[in-house]
């Protein structure tokens, strides 16, 4: 990966990873298999590489692994081999369940077993919120909160016959105050997602399977985030908040993103209140719920 902004800050982000799943069973040596979706580019292929690094054996999720994403498959066998790890690229698009169901047998058959699965795959879209048609809300629900229904329904029955795992969803800071314009969609695809995953928490945890909920902050560089981000599907709506009262107020938005992640060793994360990460825990006992805020520094 090349040293983008918020490179620094991505790695703090795979040690929150790391974190979770050192403190499953309380043992940092043991060698878990996990699957990660959305692992082609961003937080998914450097937590995959990490997590490989580390001594697991890592599934790196991703959709179309014999046309554009070719590369990144090549980049994750050559990773692996350079530095002896248990990195493997695999079909994966959450898009389909059977893709996702085939995915799941195949992690399965290979390894009589699944430990983590990280909920990593989204999307974003930016401009606003008024010039998106239902149809593009629709949409970016699919890929945001639907895509984690279908890797639970192949990947949940396996551990709950284990009795044991970890769901790691990886969400957004949207979720815990951070509401900055023009990403209204994505926020509230997020939302879903959030309130999803704290109830799949409380349904779980009689089954053995602990659940971390990840908050990371904005990332403008680094990942392919923003740059891949979507627009409105109405021009003529976004030409009039253009020529009227928030006139340049989209370029006032990302340079403000800009300026909380800047080129230092520690991106100086602790800057913006909105780049709070905060880490919801979920344990086994009466409650099955145990809360634990972490601020990033």
């Amino acid at each position: 990966m090349d040293q983008q902004p918020g490179v620094a800050c991505q790695r703090r982000f795979c040690v929150l990873i790391a974190t979770s799943l050192k403190r499953q069973k309380g043992e940092a040596a043991v060698k878990y298999v996990i699957v990660i979706t959305g692992a082609s580019s961003g937080f998914g292929v450097l937590t995959a590489r990490a997590l490989a690094k580390a001594g697991h054996t890592v599934y790196a999720g991703m959709r179309d692994t014999t046309g554009r994403n070719a590369p990144q498959v090549e980049e994750a066998k050559k990773f692996a081999k350079d530095n002896k790890a248990d990195l493997r690229a695999i079909e994966l698009d959450v898009a389909s369940q059977a893709s996702v169901d085939a995915a799941i047998q195949k992690i399965v058959g290979e390894n009589k077993r699944l430990d983590v699965v990280i909920h990593n795959a989204g999307h974003m879209v930016f401009g606003p919120a008024e010039a998106f048609t239902p149809e593009q809300l629709a949409e970016l629900y699919d890929i945001n909160v639907l895509s984690t229904q279908r890797v639970n329904r192949a990947a949940l029955p396996q551990l709950r016959k284990q009795r044991n795992g970890l769901l790691v969803w990886v969400s957004s800071s949207s979720s815990a105050g951070g509401t900055p314009p023009y990403l209204a969609p994505y926020f509230a695809a997020k939302a879903g997602m959030d309130a999803l995953a704290v109830v799949y928490a409380r349904e779980l945890t009689r089954w053995g399977i602990e659940t971390s909920i990840i908050v990371p902050g904005a990332f403008t560089g680094g990942t392919n985030h923003f740059a891949h981000a979507g627009s409105p599907a109405d021009k003529e709506r976004v030409a009039e908040y253009e020529a009227g009262p928030y006139e340049g107020f989209a370029d006032d938005i990302m340079k403000g993103f800009a300026s909380m992640c800047l080129l230092t060793p520690m991106c100086r994360l602790s800057q913006r209140r909105s780049l709070r990460s905060w880490i919801l825990r979920l344990e086994r006992g009466r409650s099955g719920c145990t809360w634990i805020r972490h601020r990033t520094r």
